[in-house]
């Protein structure tokens, strides 16, 4: 509107110098006519460049962004060519638009340059047919920076289910007639082909079925996989692992050497494999101590200041195994067998909250507690409502609202996904290939979150 409404003012005020026929007014209307045509035509023109440039910056930013998600997955022609369809869908490349060049996409980060030239309208009266204009954009996610991860494997006596269906069936029908394969001598010993096992894991090693506390360390190689690949150089991603049960413990510093963090995953002493587990998970110890372990996170720019990852992989069910054995002492309540079975309830996922205040970021796979409505225990404990639980009453848990009634197991994935950092960063799993994925979908997840740079 003030484009035409300036065009409309001018054409009348050219018309009538035109028509005057007094003196030199002609001549000078003539003399100075070029100059403001080129003056008047030099803002306009500059206001379409101006917003042509903008509108190129943003979609060489958006393509930018879309194509570094595949950076550490495509190699560099690939990528180029990635970073070439998505510019190409947000521009008209085919009819003289804009120009893409100076791609580069070396060490997880993506630079690239982008030209056009914008036809003028009024300044062609002074001979410029065209205004070059250009932009840059460069695209870096947190793989490029200094980054520590601390894998945090939850070590409860829980996680010795059988990982599989076959293997829980196959522990069931066996002397010890249990799903989960514990240290603790009860009821043995248990005969398996002429010999004699004091304990149900024992005896699970013997019938050759692996533990889901076995898949948690076969998750966490995959994820020194994908450290292996994303700091080929090892330079930038160190890795920490931790256990979880009554408080948290380190196994091992983080150490760019993911050679020594395997070999602790292999080492049964380690602490981290299913030949050892905990009589109880306190998440609120727990966490409180490996706030003290992780540190405030940094803003990645160095080897002291890094970005800070924690993946947990855990049930997420507070309780410890004195209720199972119906005595009437616990390990933090010396009280009645029934306000121990009430204690057995999901994570607060308040808890959470003291590792995320460091500016850590949590990601949290979800070992799915699956219902045994076949066992008393389970049916006294997580088979029973969240309001019969002490969530609230002992554990300062605030349920959320219309959840009552929900079944404490029902609830474990609201707590577990409240307590990770985004809802992007929690999994469910609950089959042998799910957990072993887990870990490194969210690692992989992380590491998508990506930064504009410039």
């Amino acid at each position: 509107m003030v484009g035409f409404m300036l065009r409309s003012g001018l054409f009348r005020i050219f018309s009538r110098l035109l028509a005057d026929r007094q003196g030199n007014i002609a001549i000078m209307f003539a003399i100075v006519l070029v100059p403001l045509i080129a003056a008047i035509g030099a803002s306009l023109d500059y206001v379409r460049a101006y917003n042509t440039r903008s509108k190129m910056q943003a979609d060489l930013d958006a393509a930018l962004l879309g194509a570094v998600r595949s950076v550490g997955t495509l190699n560099e022609m690939a990528l180029e060519t990635r970073i070439k369809e998505w510019f190409a869908a947000q521009t008209n490349l085919g009819s003289g638009g804009y120009k893409l060049d100076d791609i580069d996409t070396s060490n997880h980060k993506i630079t690239a340059t982008a030209h056009a030239s914008v036809a003028t309208t009024l300044l062609k009266v002074a001979g410029i047919n065209d205004v070059a204009v250009g932009v840059a954009s460069s695209v870096e996610g947190p793989g490029r920076a200094y980054l520590n991860v601390y894998v945090v494997l939850d070590k409860s006596a829980s996680m010795l289910l059988a990982s599989t269906s076959a293997g829980q069936a196959s522990l069931r029908a066996s002397k010890a007639g249990c799903a989960f394969a514990c240290h603790t001598p009860e009821g043995g010993p248990f005969n398996y082909k002429s010999k004699n096992y004091t304990n149900v894991y024992d005896l699970s090693v013997a019938m050759g079925i692996k533990l889901r506390a076995d898949v948690s360390v076969d998750a966490v190689d995959e994820v020194l996989d994908l450290i292996d690949t994303a700091d080929a150089s090892h330079e930038r991603i160190k890795v920490g692992l931790y256990t979880m049960g009554q408080t948290a413990s380190q196994v091992l510093a983080p150490t760019f050497s993911t050679t020594n963090a395997r070999k602790k995953l292999s080492d049964k002493t380690s602490g981290l494999t299913s030949a050892t587990s905990e009589e109880a998970t306190y998440f609120d110890y727990s966490f409180a101590a490996l706030k003290a372990l992780v540190g405030t996170a940094g803003d990645g720019s160095s080897e002291s200041n890094p970005l800070k990852l924690v993946l947990l992989l855990t049930d997420g069910v507070q309780s410890e195994r004195n209720w199972v054995l119906q005595g009437n002492s616990g390990i933090r309540f010396p009280t009645s067998k029934s306000y121990l079975q009430s204690a057995v309830s999901p994570i607060n996922s308040a808890w959470c909250n003291q590792v995320k205040a460091l500016n850590a970021t949590v990601g949290v796979l979800y070992t799915e507690y699956l219902p045994m409505p076949w066992d008393w225990g389970y049916e006294a404990t997580l088979g029973k409502t969240m309001t019969s639980s002490g969530y609230a009453s002992t554990w300062g848990g605030t349920i959320v609202p219309g959840k009552g009634n929900t079944s404490r197991t029902n609830y474990i994935p609201t707590a577990l996904e409240q307590c990770a950092t985004s809802g992007d960063l929690f999994l469910q799993a609950n089959s042998a290939e799910e957990i072993e994925a887990g870990l490194s979908a969210l690692f992989k997840q992380y590491l998508s979150k990506v930064r504009l740079t410039s």
